[in-house]
């Protein structure tokens, strides 16, 4: 099995910091949205955290969405400077989106289930133990959630 530092592409481009970080430059395609799920699931492979990889992958794919549809129309930039960032943690695997962006996460609160968007957030916060964001030096924000890697309880188990 391949390590997620080995992945590379002509699209993206893989950062390796450590044996517990893994990151990769996304695009705004819908291929640059496949990689990162892609990406998500073989790093998880490698780290054996199976149990992490739906949450996780929904996790990112909505972090990276908003990135693309809300941070980058907003930049003065051409190049492309969208990162996903995964690392692992003792109890938790942090998934992070950085842009280029100053424009905060909107956390839209609608009425309406039936909205096609605008519930991206309210699906990290469901997913996530944590989730927040950090302002970027000079410029730019990173959106993160905290996932835990430990199984949760299957709450219609009962323990006698």
């Amino acid at each position: 099995m391949s390590s997620p530092a080995q992945i590379r592409s002509h699209e993206s481009v893989l950062v390796r910091d450590s044996p517990r970080t893994a990151a990769l430059y996304l695009s705004g395609s819908r291929e640059g949205f496949a990689r990162a799920r892609e990406f998500t699931q073989r790093t998880l492979d490698c780290w054996s955290l199976a149990q992490c990889t739906d949450d996780a992958v929904t996790v990112v794919t909505e972090l990276a969405s908003n990135a693309v549809l809300h941070a980058l129309p907003h930049t003065s930039t051409d190049e492309f400077h969208v990162r996903l960032r995964l690392t692992l943690r003792r109890a938790h695997l942090v998934c992070a989106v950085t842009d280029p962006s100053d424009s905060l996460p909107v956390h839209s609160r609608t009425a309406d289930v039936l909205l096609e968007h605008g519930r991206g957030l309210d699906i990290i916060e469901a997913l996530s133990e944590h989730w927040g964001w950090t302002r970027r030096s000079p410029v730019g924000k990173t959106v993160w959630a905290m996932l835990p890697t430990r199984s949760r309880p299957d709450p219609d188990i009962r323990l006698t």
